[in-house]
C-alpha cells in the first residue's frame, strides 16, 4: 500500500509518514529514524523489517524536516569548469558512479574557470556539509592559486570535509588536500616517441599555453622525447592555443597559410585540437595519415571516430579514485597524492615515413 487514504473521503492519497513506517515494521519512530540516517547499529532483522516497510509504503523522507533536525543526506561534490567538455564529463561520471556505490549523493557545480564562482561553489558545498569537494580543471598554478587552494582545504577540513584536487598538481605536505592526477608528461613523452620511432623529425605541437599545468606538462614530455632521440628542439614548431576544436582548426590553418609545409607529423595537445586540425588539413587537400601523421591526447570522443592514435587518460578512474580516497581517508587532515598512469592507443593516424 504505497499511499494511505481516508476511505471515501475524496481527498488525495496521503504520503506515508515515518510513524506509518514504524507501525508497519513494529518498531519505534526513533528506531526508524536512526536506521534511515545510518546512525543505528541495528540487528539485521530489525533493519530488514524497517527497509521492507519503507518499500511497501513507498516512504520518502522529508528532506526539509531532516534539515531542521540537523540530519543531511551524505554527499560528495564535484566542481568543474564545464559539463560540456568530454574530459570533465567523464571524470564527473566516475565521481557519480563511486558516490552511488558508497551510498552518497553527487552534487555537480560549474565555474567556467572563474575563481569567484569557484569560491562561491566551495562555500555552498561547505554549507551543504559535503563530505568531499572535488575540484577538476586546468589551472595556472601560481602563488595566488596555491594560496587560494590552501585556504579552501583548511576551511573544509575544519568543517569535517575533504578537498580533493583532481588532475591538478599537489600543494605540499602542509595542506590537507588529496591529489589525484594522471601522468601527463609520461604520456606526452610516449606519444612523441611513437612519432619519432616512425621516422618523423619535424613534429608540430599544437596547443602550447605557457603557465597552464596541463599543456605545460604535455609539452615538457614532448621536449624530453625530442632530446632523448637527439632531435633538435625548434620553438617554431610549437603553436599557442587553447584546448578546443575550433582552436585546432585555427592553429593548423594559420600554420599552413605561412607557406610550404615544414612538418611531417602533428602532436595535438588533446583530441579536440586534433579533430579541428584534421579538418583544416582536409580543406587544403592533405590527408591523415598519407600526407601528415597525427597523434592526440585523452582518448575521448572524437578520437575513435577519426581513427586517431592518442594517449589514453583514465578519466572515470580519476573520479572514482578521488571519491574512494576522500571517503576512506584513514589520516584525515593529511595530504595524499596518487598518480595514475597513461598509455598509448594505436589507431591508423600515424604512418612510417618512406625509407625509414
Amino acid at each position: 500500500m504505497p499511499r494511505r487514504t481516508a476511505p471515501d473521503s475524496g481527498q488525495q492519497p496521503r504520503l506515508a509518514t515515518i510513524r506509518d513506517v514504524a507501525h508497519h515494521a513494529g518498531v519505534s519512530v526513533a528506531t526508524v529514524s536512526r536506521i534511515l540516517s545510518g546512525t543505528y547499529p541495528s540487528a539485521p532483522a530489525t533493519r530488514a523489517k524497517v527497509m521492507r516497510a519503507v518499500r511497501e509504503l513507498d516512504y520518502v523522507a522529508n528532506a526539509h524536516a531532516r534539515g531542521l533536525a540537523g540530519v543531511r543526506p551524505k554527499s560528495v561534490a564535484i566542481v568543474v569548469n564545464s559539463v560540456v567538455s568530454p574530459h570533465y564529463a567523464h571524470v564527473a561520471q566516475g565521481v557519480h558512479e563511486e558516490a552511488a556505490r558508497e551510498g552518497r549523493l553527487c552534487i555537480v557545480g560549474t565555474t567556467g574557470g572563474d575563481p569567484d564562482r569557484e569560491l562561491a561553489a566551495i562555500k555552498l558545498m561547505r554549507q551543504e556539509q559535503a563530505e568531499a569537494v572535488i575540484l577538476v580543471g586546468n589551472i595556472v598554478a601560481d602563488d595566488a592559486y596555491r594560496e587560494r587552494m590552501a585556504s579552501y582545504a583548511r576551511a573544509l577540513a575544519q568543517a569535517g570535509s575533504q578537498l580533493v584536487l583532481c588532475g591538478r598538481p599537489p600543494l605540499g605536505a602542509d595542506v590537507p588536500a588529496v591529489v589525484v592526477e594522471y601522468d601527463n608528461t609520461a604520456g606526452a613523452h610516449a606519444i612523441t616517441g611513437h612519432l619519432l620511432s616512425a621516422g618523423h623529425r619535424r613534429i608540430l605541437f599544437l596547443g602550447r599555453r605557457t603557465g597552464y599545468t596541463t599543456p605545460d606538462s604535455r609539452i615538457a614530455g614532448y621536449r624530453a622525447a625530442l632530446a632523448e632521440h637527439r632531435v633538435p628542439h625548434d620553438p617554431d614548431l610549437e603553436v599557442d592555443g587553447t584546448m578546443e576544436r575550433s582552436e585546432g582548426h585555427r592553429m593548423m590553418r594559420e600554420r599552413l597559410d605561412r607557406g610550404p609545409r615544414d612538418f611531417t607529423a602533428v602532436f595535438a595537445g588533446n583530441d579536440l585540437i586534433a579533430a579541428g586540425a584534421r579538418d583544416a588539413l582536409r580543406e587544403r587537400g592533405l590527408r591523415v595519415p598519407d600526407d601528415v601523421s597525427m597523434a592526440g591526447f585523452d582518448d575521448l570522443p572524437p578520437a575513435a571516430d577519426i581513427d586517431l592514435t592518442t594517449v589514453h587518460v583514465p578519466h572515470e578512474e580519476l573520479g572514482r579514485t578521488a571519491v574512494r580516497l576522500a571517503l576512506r581517508n584513514d589520516r584525515p587532515g593529511a595530504a595524499q597524492h596518487v598518480l595514475l598512469g597513461t598509455h598509448i592507443v594505436v589507431r591508423d593516424s600515424v604512418r612510417r615515413r618512406p625509407g625509414v
